[in-house]
Protein backbone atom coordinates (compact mmCIF):
# COMPACT_ATOMS: atom_id res chain seq x y z
CA UNK A 1 0.00 0.00 0.00
CA UNK A 2 1.25 3.63 -0.77
CA UNK A 3 0.47 6.49 1.53
CA UNK A 4 0.89 10.02 -0.01
CA UNK A 5 3.31 11.62 2.25
CA UNK A 6 2.38 15.29 2.80
CA UNK A 7 5.26 17.28 1.31
CA UNK A 8 7.05 19.37 3.75
CA UNK A 9 9.42 21.74 1.60
CA UNK A 10 7.46 24.97 1.13
CA UNK A 11 10.03 25.96 -1.30
CA UNK A 12 8.65 24.77 -5.22
CA UNK A 13 11.13 23.30 -6.16
CA UNK A 14 11.56 21.34 -3.16
CA UNK A 15 8.40 20.32 -3.04
CA UNK A 16 8.74 18.95 -6.53
CA UNK A 17 12.37 17.01 -5.35
CA UNK A 18 9.65 15.34 -2.92
CA UNK A 19 6.50 14.25 -5.23
CA UNK A 20 8.96 13.27 -7.82
CA UNK A 21 11.22 11.10 -5.29
CA UNK A 22 7.17 10.14 -3.92
CA UNK A 23 6.39 9.38 -7.93
CA UNK A 24 9.43 7.04 -8.24
CA UNK A 25 8.39 5.07 -5.74
CA UNK A 26 4.77 4.62 -6.68
CA UNK A 27 6.05 3.30 -9.94
CA UNK A 28 8.49 1.87 -9.04
CA UNK A 29 8.10 -2.07 -10.42
CA UNK A 30 5.04 -1.71 -12.60
CA UNK A 31 5.13 -1.09 -16.57
CA UNK A 32 1.39 -1.12 -17.24
CA UNK A 33 1.09 2.41 -19.08
CA UNK A 34 -2.33 3.20 -17.96
CA UNK A 35 -2.08 1.81 -13.88
CA UNK A 36 1.23 4.20 -14.25
CA UNK A 37 -0.86 7.43 -15.73
CA UNK A 38 -3.27 7.01 -13.17
CA UNK A 39 -1.47 7.06 -10.53
CA UNK A 40 0.96 9.72 -11.61
CA UNK A 41 -2.21 12.04 -12.08
CA UNK A 42 -3.89 10.78 -8.45
CA UNK A 43 -0.50 12.27 -6.71
CA UNK A 44 0.01 15.04 -8.00
CA UNK A 45 -3.53 16.27 -8.15
CA UNK A 46 -3.34 15.66 -4.68
CA UNK A 47 0.16 17.03 -3.68
CA UNK A 48 0.74 19.99 -5.74
CA UNK A 49 -1.56 23.44 -4.53
CA UNK A 50 -3.89 25.10 -6.71
CA UNK A 51 -4.73 22.66 -9.37
CA UNK A 52 -8.06 21.83 -11.07
CA UNK A 53 -7.01 18.91 -13.28
CA UNK A 54 -4.11 16.75 -13.61
CA UNK A 55 -3.89 13.99 -16.18
CA UNK A 56 -2.94 12.73 -19.72
CA UNK A 57 -3.75 12.44 -23.09
CA UNK A 58 -2.76 9.40 -25.59
CA UNK A 59 -1.68 9.91 -29.24
CA UNK A 60 -3.63 7.65 -30.98
CA UNK A 61 -1.53 8.60 -34.57
CA UNK A 62 -4.38 10.96 -35.05
CA UNK A 63 -5.21 12.70 -32.04
CA UNK A 64 -4.95 13.04 -28.40
CA UNK A 65 -7.47 11.11 -26.41
CA UNK A 66 -8.13 11.39 -23.10
CA UNK A 67 -6.64 9.25 -20.57
CA UNK A 68 -6.69 9.26 -16.95
CA UNK A 69 -6.56 12.02 -14.71
CA UNK A 70 -7.93 13.93 -11.85
CA UNK A 71 -10.37 16.81 -11.83
CA UNK A 72 -13.87 17.23 -13.71
CA UNK A 73 -15.03 15.40 -16.78
CA UNK A 74 -12.78 16.51 -19.99
CA UNK A 75 -12.36 16.76 -23.74
CA UNK A 76 -12.38 13.55 -24.71
CA UNK A 77 -10.36 14.01 -28.29
CA UNK A 78 -8.06 16.56 -29.26
CA UNK A 79 -6.82 17.24 -32.74
CA UNK A 80 -2.81 18.45 -33.12
CA UNK A 81 -4.04 21.73 -34.53
CA UNK A 82 -5.94 23.26 -31.36
CA UNK A 83 -5.19 24.10 -27.57
CA UNK A 84 -2.57 24.03 -25.79
CA UNK A 85 -2.71 20.43 -25.79
CA UNK A 86 -2.24 20.17 -29.40
CA UNK A 87 0.60 22.85 -29.55
CA UNK A 88 3.09 20.62 -27.04
CA UNK A 89 2.05 17.54 -29.09
CA UNK A 90 2.62 19.10 -32.78
CA UNK A 91 5.48 20.95 -31.86
CA UNK A 92 6.72 18.74 -29.06
CA UNK A 93 7.68 21.54 -26.64
CA UNK A 94 6.12 22.23 -22.99
CA UNK A 95 3.46 24.85 -22.80
CA UNK A 96 4.08 27.18 -20.11
CA UNK A 97 0.55 29.25 -20.56
CA UNK A 98 0.17 32.28 -17.90
CA UNK A 99 -3.38 32.81 -19.08
CA UNK A 100 -5.08 30.09 -21.03
CA UNK A 101 -8.29 32.67 -22.37
CA UNK A 102 -5.12 34.75 -24.21
CA UNK A 103 -4.14 31.36 -26.05
CA UNK A 104 -5.26 31.26 -29.46
CA UNK A 105 -7.19 28.58 -29.85
CA UNK A 106 -7.67 27.65 -26.50
CA UNK A 107 -9.82 24.97 -25.66
CA UNK A 108 -12.21 25.37 -22.25
CA UNK A 109 -13.15 21.98 -21.06
CA UNK A 110 -13.55 23.50 -17.36
CA UNK A 111 -14.43 27.47 -17.81
CA UNK A 112 -12.81 27.44 -13.80
CA UNK A 113 -9.40 26.99 -15.45
CA UNK A 114 -7.44 30.13 -16.12
CA UNK A 115 -4.00 29.20 -16.36
CA UNK A 116 -2.12 25.36 -17.33
CA UNK A 117 1.18 23.62 -18.57
CA UNK A 118 1.23 20.89 -21.24
CA UNK A 119 4.49 18.36 -21.47
CA UNK A 120 5.01 16.46 -24.17
CA UNK A 121 5.69 12.68 -24.26
CA UNK A 122 8.27 11.36 -26.67
CA UNK A 123 9.69 8.26 -26.60
CA UNK A 124 12.32 7.36 -29.60
CA UNK A 125 11.45 10.67 -31.37
CA UNK A 126 8.00 8.83 -31.23
CA UNK A 127 4.71 10.85 -29.67
CA UNK A 128 3.05 9.20 -27.16
CA UNK A 129 0.81 11.36 -25.41
CA UNK A 130 0.92 14.53 -23.36
CA UNK A 131 0.76 15.60 -19.33
CA UNK A 132 -1.88 18.64 -19.16
CA UNK A 133 -2.25 20.25 -15.87
CA UNK A 134 -4.38 23.23 -15.44
CA UNK A 135 -5.09 25.72 -12.20
CA UNK A 136 -7.68 28.00 -11.27
CA UNK A 137 -4.98 30.79 -11.07
CA UNK A 138 -3.95 33.23 -13.17
CA UNK A 139 -0.20 32.83 -13.52
CA UNK A 140 0.46 29.48 -11.77
CA UNK A 141 2.89 28.00 -13.66
CA UNK A 142 6.22 29.01 -13.91
CA UNK A 143 9.79 27.65 -15.14
CA UNK A 144 10.21 26.02 -11.61
CA UNK A 145 6.71 24.11 -12.63
CA UNK A 146 8.02 23.46 -16.17
CA UNK A 147 10.81 21.83 -14.95
CA UNK A 148 9.49 19.98 -11.83
CA UNK A 149 6.50 18.45 -14.63
CA UNK A 150 9.37 17.44 -16.94
CA UNK A 151 10.99 15.53 -13.96
CA UNK A 152 7.82 13.89 -13.24
CA UNK A 153 6.77 12.87 -16.62
CA UNK A 154 10.35 11.41 -17.38
CA UNK A 155 9.79 9.47 -14.35
CA UNK A 156 6.28 8.44 -15.60
CA UNK A 157 8.24 7.39 -19.25
CA UNK A 158 11.33 5.63 -17.58
CA UNK A 159 8.80 3.46 -15.67
CA UNK A 160 7.26 2.17 -18.73
CA UNK A 161 10.38 0.24 -19.67
CA UNK A 162 9.71 -1.67 -22.57
CA UNK A 163 5.62 -1.42 -22.19
CA UNK A 164 4.09 1.50 -24.25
Amino acid sequence: MFTIATPSNQDKAGLYAEVTAQARALLDGEHDRIANAANLAALVYRTLPDLNWAGFYFFDGHELVLGPFHGNPACVRITLDRGVCGAAASQRQTQVVPDVHAFPGHIACDAASRAEIVVPLVVNDQLIGVWDVDSPVPERFDETDRVGMEALCQVYLDSLGGAR
